[in-house]
């Protein structure tokens, strides 16, 4: 019985392979040091014994023709490194993806565990399993995934979000934080904090502080305009009624145009402006941080300081101290 099985398809983004196996390879060499089992593993692919992966490089895999009877496994699929939605969808139209599309499928049918992240969360949406669930992915392919599947809960600020059997995470890097999450739930938080430690991994709870509005919008011109208009004003953003009237439509037009780009509210837009100026104000300068509240609009630092923990996971000395180590 194996404990993780990495489906790795065709052209994978090379690094998320690497640390989902790296990490793996690390919690079984440092599991007898905090008396827990190794975890157990195993690579397969729906192809060959090679998989050629992005940048040149390739890995070794175990072709899988038929499921075991009984697998408790969780599968994991590691980032495709596609940029663009256009791109997840017509990739999952090749024959390869079509078959690993039908092996999560049943695998989930039987009680299977689940996990994705970056571009490959959309694998999972292809097979289904995100209908009626909350999830996650990389920041900038969020609002698409929203839009092919309406009855999930698209939290693009979250890195990693588990909904029963299924986990998503988000942008290419975020596999490290899908793994320790995996490691933690399957193994102990022993294991995966020990682990932790050993590769310096600090794990990250949002991707909110690396969001960037007009890239979140895919190109939307009206969202770019609305991102610099506010941070223009800044520190005396403008009300959402007032963008509306400078764009001469209702609150409700304006409304539906952002989340459609953005999956976001016009409001949480607003916030997003604010919350990437003062992380630039923060990395950049020596402001104290209610010299940055006051500057991104906010009367005390302590708005500023519950916005940060909220949307990003931390308080605002810790951009600070990342910044000037």
């Amino acid at each position: 019985m194996h404990d993780f099985t990495v489906l790795v398809l065709d052209g994978a983004y090379a690094t998320s392979v690497a640390v989902t196996l790296d990490i793996l390879r690390a919690a079984a060499g440092l599991a007898p040091r905090v008396g827990a089992a190794p975890p157990r593993r195993r690579v397969v692919s729906v192809g060959g014994n090679t998989v050629a992966l992005q940048g040149g490089f390739r890995v070794e895999a175990e072709p899988i023709h038929r499921l075991p009877r009984e697998d408790r496994s969780t599968w994991i699929v590691p980032g495709l490194g596609l940029n663009r939605a256009a791109d997840a969808e017509e990739r999952f139209t090749q024959a390869d993806a079509r078959r690993a599309v039908g092996l999560l499928q049943r695998h989930a049918q039987c009680g299977g565990a689940v996990a994705a992240s970056c571009s490959a969360v959309f694998l999972l949406q292809r097979a289904g399993l995100l209908a009626g669930r909350k999830a996650t992915t990389s920041w900038w392919l969020a609002p698409a995934l929203q839009r092919l599947e309406p009855t999930c809960t698209v939290d693009a600020d979250r890195m990693v979000r588990a909904d029963g059997p299924v986990v998503t995470a988000g942008a290419a890097f975020a596999q490290a934080d899908l793994m320790l999450h995996l490691l933690r739930s399957r193994c102990g938080s022993a294991l995966a904090d020990t682990v932790s430690r050993f590769l310096l991994i600090d794990g990250r709870q949002a991707q909110a502080p690396f969001v960037v509005p007009e890239v979140l919008a895919s190109g939307d011109d009206l969202v770019g305009r609305l991102a610099l208009r506010i941070e223009r004003a800044l520190p005396a953003p403008p009300r959402v009624a007032e963008l509306a009237r400078e764009l001469c439509m209702s609150e409700r037009t304006l409304a539906r145009r952002v989340q459609r780009a953005t999956g976001k509210s016009t409001l949480a837009l607003v916030q997003s402006v604010r919350l990437r100026r003062a992380r630039a104000l923060l990395e950049s300068s020596r402001m104290t941080v209610e010299q940055v509240a006051a500057e991104v609009g906010y009367q005390d630092a302590t708005a500023l300081r519950r916005l940060m923990r909220k949307s990003a996971g931390a308080n605002p000395s810790g951009f600070r101290s990342r910044a000037h180590s």
